[in-house]
């Protein structure tokens, strides 16, 4: 117990220390990066590697609130010569940012109309009440989802149903980062959302991007894609399981508790079915895309206006429910992604990491470097941005080697998704971040063993399971 207390007052000791130095840290460093000469950079490109290295160490050591960092990133740009603030804030205008807010929405009216609470004890009911089966349903609801609607919706969705748990599972103090269950479960629905996206080619934005230019159709895709998918959200079960061992068992009482309240809820309210009917059609509409033409982004923003007319929610429910700081955060990323992307610094950086490779390398080196390199760029850069420049590239070097088409392409597009270990990394765990339930810290000691595992998976079904499914 004494070794315990030492230990936990040890690790505050170092955080707050860690604190303490974030800002001259991220400053010495910054400018040492400016100052270290780099041929063949621009001079723009070479500050704007001096502001991604200052950005992430102010994320990391929280030094201050993350959107205060995203503020920063905006008006240094045009102080160190980056971008105009004109073309920094671009961040914003981002759809991504609208796709959080439309999801927000529908979250908060699933919640609102009491449509979450039904759906939790539902779905406890038919799998089970212990804290295990809840992680499964966390993990494997928005994976499943997320194959075919984006995956901050699919996130969005479960939000309400996992709050709704983890009260029911009698947790204290989970918004304040004192429950490993509801660590567990907030994160499985974030990574689970990621994993399931690699299910179909509309499951993930750089997916569509390697099925635009391998032209590998629908259903070879999902051959090798679901069992991927299905692997690495058993995979994320598992491991949050392990690395957040919960503190409770289940729900006191069992499923008879659960019966129990299903029964005294009686039947669907009014504004329950409005919500439900919305929710269906709306998913509807997500499912369908690629026939109408409609985007991701404004259909997310159509089920939220549906929510608003039918009166389910008003806005004073949005004002109070979308988070904004999270929005601010968020789009300082996307902006410091935009410049890494615009001044040349990510290309920079891609080809000198190819060039160490050598003449004639192997196919599996080539594979593994690539899928490296947009491990490690996507926890700081759009993965749509990311994959624009890695995707063309890799069928180059397909086609320069005779190889199929997708022998580079498609690995790299699932590793742009292997966004597991950092709040800017992806909007579903920016979101988690949001919840209050888990720390930045936590967020990266889960997801560095995904990553590792999901690079692994992804090699093992591309030589695989997927050759023949190529191009």
């Amino acid at each position: 117990m004494i070794f315990y207390i030492f230990i936990n007052f040890f690790t505050e000791e170092l955080n707050t220390n860690f604190k303490r130095i974030g800002i001259p840290l991220a400053i010495i460093a910054g400018l040492i990066i400016f100052l270290i000469p780099m041929e063949g950079l621009s001079s723009s490109g070479h500050a704007a590697l001096a502001l991604l290295v200052f950005a992430v160490i102010m994320w990391a050591t929280e030094t201050v609130p993350l959107p205060v960092t995203s503020m920063i990133i905006l008006f240094a740009q045009p102080i160190i010569g980056v971008e105009s603030f004109e073309n920094a804030v671009i961040g914003f205008a981002n759809p991504i940012i609208f796709l959080m807010i439309g999801g927000f929405i529908i979250a908060e009216a699933i919640r609102k109309s009491g449509l979450a609470q039904r759906l939790t004890y539902s779905m406890l009911n038919r799998v089970g009440t212990s804290s295990s089966r809840a992680l499964l349903v966390s993990v494997f609801s928005t994976g499943i989802m997320s194959a075919w609607i984006e995956n901050v919706v699919a996130f969005a969705m479960l939000v309400p149903v996992v709050r709704e748990i983890v009260a029911l599972m009698g947790c204290h103090q989970a918004e304040k980062g004192k429950s490993n269950f509801a660590k567990a479960m907030i994160l499985g629905a974030s990574f689970g959302s990621l994993a399931g996206g690699f299910g179909t080619e509309i499951g993930t934005a750089p997916n569509l991007m390697a099925a635009a230019y391998t032209n590998i159709p629908f259903v070879d895709w999902m051959i090798f894609g679901f069992p991927l998918a299905i692997m690495l959200m058993l995979v994320i079960w598992k491991l949050l399981g392990r690395v957040f061992p919960s503190e409770v068992k289940g729900i006191v009482g069992g499923k008879e508790v659960v019966s129990s309240k299903l029964k005294s809820m009686g039947p669907l309210s009014k504004d329950e079915k409005i919500t439900a009917v919305i929710l269906l059609f709306t998913i509807g509409l997500w499912v369908t895309a690629q026939f109408t033409g409609l985007n991701s982004y404004s259909i997310a923003l159509i089920g939220a206006t549906l929510y608003f007319i039918a009166g389910v929610i008003n806005w004073q429910d949005a004002q109070k429910n979308i988070d904004w700081g999270l929005i601010i955060f968020f789009g300082g990323a996307l902006s410091l992604g935009y410049a890494l992307l615009n001044t040349g610094a990510a290309a920079w950086l891609i080809q000198d990491l190819l060039a160490l490779m050598g003449s004639d390398p192997s196919t599996i080196l080539i594979m593994v470097v690539l899928m490296v390199i947009a491990v490690v760029i996507t926890q700081v850069m759009s993965n749509i941005a990311l994959s624009a420049i890695l995707v063309p590239l890799s069928v180059t070097l397909a086609n320069a080697q005779g190889l199929a088409v997708g022998t580079y392409a498609v690995p790299v597009a699932i590793a742009c998704s292997l966004s597991f270990l950092l709040p800017m990394a992806d909007p579903t765990v920016a979101m988690a971040y949001g919840s209050g339930y888990v720390n930045i810290k936590e967020i990266f000691k889960a997801g560095l063993p995904l990553v590792i595992i999901g690079l692994i998976l992804t090699i093992v079904v591309i030589l695989t399971i997927a050759q023949p499914f190529l191009g």
